[in-house]
């Protein structure tokens, strides 16, 4: 298995550069190499650069693939490592990526979501003003997709819903995640008005200070409520002593240590509505739709067309991301 992860990490350092004009160029080549002349050229390639010292590889398949040769490498491990290598014998490769079945994937994983929404959605609790509380550690690139994908939600739905953020009860990205988290919950707290606009800067390039100024937040009671809240739920006094750290490995947030056992919320992004926790997918269309689900009486927000591209992981607003369940937990 060693060996297996060293040929594969040389090839990641040898692909550094190359770039898509060169893989169509290869079809091109003048000097295209038989299958024996290509074997042969692999073999010797992978045992002169990519194997330790005393081990050896074997090329025991080999096959015209598009513009390459598809190889089959023995190296020693349970099963053999599938690369590529140009029909001119020029460049080396660990795999080739189908675009086309990569979409495929990612299609199917949004199609997963919205089935398991559509079922939530069949489960929870219909009230006249649905409760929304979204779990997220504030520097989780999976919390900040979610809050991207939900504040356009929330700023449709207005008050016909009961929105509130929160937070898990441990934090995973140092002190600066439990600074920001105690900045979000008393704006939240203090100046409810002011959280969307402020999470909408946030979000973009993660500068808290330049956003408090944007959003016209109130300097002086925030320092004053995240004192106290500070000193309440003894965050930065649990951060100095590891010996509270959840595992010993990261510091508490207890700010809202109650919800967190009383939903079981295990990660960030974790969503919660009606007191149910479930999944949904991070594009703001399919979170209205499963929000939607909510209602005792759909409201005719739930028909306002939103966006249907999940937003990429981390900060900002640049480009879209794929369809994912994956969490900081």
């Amino acid at each position: 298995m060693k060996k297996l992860i060293i040929f594969s990490l040389a090839f990641s350092f040898i692909l550094t550069g190359c770039s898509l004009s060169d893989i169509a160029d290869m079809g091109k080549a003048e000097n295209v190499l038989t299958t024996d002349e290509a074997k042969a050229e692999a073999e010797e390639f992978i045992n002169e650069n990519l194997m330790n010292p005393g081990a050896s590889a074997t090329v025991t398949e080999i096959a015209e693939e598009g513009d390459l040769y598809k190889i089959m490498v023995d190296v020693g491990a349970d099963e053999d490592v599938e690369s590529y290598i140009s029909r001119d014998g020029k460049k080396f490769f660990p795999s080739v990526f189908d675009i086309e079945e990569i979409e495929n994937q990612a299609s199917e994983q949004k199609a997963k979501e919205e089935a398991a929404s559509a079922q939530a959605n069949m489960e929870l609790e219909k009230t006249e003003t649905p409760k929304i509380e979204l779990f997220v550690m504030s520097h989780c690139p999976y919390g900040t997709q979610i809050e991207k994908g939900i504040l356009p939600v929330v700023k449709t739905l207005g008050n016909k819903i009961d929105f509130k953020l929160k937070f898990c009860d441990y934090a995973m990205h140092g002190k600066k995640e439990l600074d920001e988290q105690l900045n979000q919950y008393c704006i939240q707290k203090n100046e409810p008005s002011k959280l969307l606009p402020y999470l909408e800067c946030f979000l973009g390039e993660g500068d808290g200070q330049g956003c408090l100024a944007s959003a016209g937040v109130d300097v002086s009671q925030l320092n004053s409520c995240v004192s106290a809240t500070d000193k309440e739920y003894k965050v930065t006094e649990q951060f100095n002593d590891k010996s509270t750290w959840r595992g010993g490995t990261y510091p508490a947030f207890d700010v809202y240590a109650e919800d967190n056992a009383k939903y079981g919320v295990g990660g960030s992004p974790s969503l919660v509505i009606n007191g149910k926790v479930v999944s949904a997918a991070r594009d703001s269309a399919s979170l209205l739709n499963t929000i939607c689900g909510a209602f005792s009486e759909t409201p005719e927000e739930c028909s306002t067309e939103l966006s249907s591209t999940s937003p990429a992981p981390g900060f900002g607003f640049g480009s879209g991301g794929s369809a994912t369940t994956a969490t900081c937990n």
